[in-house]
């Protein structure tokens, strides 16, 4: 029993580092949305936001055997965070000659902002809790009891993982807000980042055993995660650098 609890406990420990690193990814995502309205909205577009993850990231859980049997739910997830990636690099990067556009673009109402953003946060649930079952389904069932089609046990480990990431993102998301503040250049890395998460919930599609136009174990391989994650870092640590140049030539 006690070889059992101390598994439980590292998957526990790794899942919240996982979680916590996908909340943090999402935490961007509301804060470059949200960055446009007054200080006030802001802050109200971030509650709805936040309850929004925590209220899909919990419906995702229960039905997380649906999401990983159906890979149109990934492509459709893959689909949404690559549009309003490469929408945001297009219109600011080689759409320069029709400022009011973009600039009305980036006025989206209240509503139509809190709109967005929940649909971001489908999409990072839907990663979030693929990526808590592929670790938690590895530890050993506790009892016969089942939870949305998965064993007690790990349910509860995905449960609690998924609830700390989101206590993470609830700091996370206001921080970021300041951060992009003080460096707006860091929301072409911000979308960048969003992207890339969007190619990530793309290989998983592609590599579905359903749809297989790649290796179904390549989405799951140890080559796989290291690539994902060293280009994440990258993106992040460049657009950093790039955003504290750019703040010394303006000072």
């Amino acid at each position: 029993m006690e070889t059992i609890l101390l598994e439980y406990a590292w998957v526990l420990l790794v899942l919240v580092f996982l979680e916590g690193l996908l909340a943090a990814d999402n935490a961007v995502v509301m804060a470059v949305m949200v960055k446009h309205l007054p200080r006030e909205q802001q802050k109200k577009a971030l509650f709805y936001g936040l309850f929004g993850a925590f209220v899909f990231r919990f419906i995702a859980l229960f039905l997380i055997t649906v999401l990983a049997k159906y890979w149109q739910i990934q492509a459709i997830g893959a689909a949404y965070l690559l549009f309003i990636s490469i929408k945001h690099l297009y219109d600011n990067h080689f759409n320069k000659g029709d400022d009011d556009e973009i600039k009305e673009g980036k006025g989206s109402g209240f509503w139509m902002t809190v709109v967005k953003v929940e649909f971001a946060d489908i999409a990072f649930a839907i990663d979030s809790m693929l990526a808590a079952v592929a670790i938690a389904m590895t530890l050993p069932h506790l009892g016969d009891f089942e939870i949305g089609g998965i064993n007690a046990g790990p349910f509860s480990v995905m449960f609690l993982g998924g609830f700390i990431g989101l206590v993470i993102m609830r700091f996370a998301a206001q921080w970021f807000v300041k951060v992009l503040q003080d460096y707006p250049s860091l929301e072409t890395a911000a979308f960048l980042i969003v992207g890339w998460v969007g190619v990530k919930l793309a290989v998983l599609a592609l590599g579905h055993e359903n749809l297989a136009i790649i290796d179904p174990h390549f989405p799951h391989s140890t080559a796989w995660k290291v690539i994902f994650w060293v280009v994440l870092l990258g993106i992040a640590v460049g657009g950093y650098l790039t955003g504290v140049a750019k703040n010394k030539k303006a000072a």
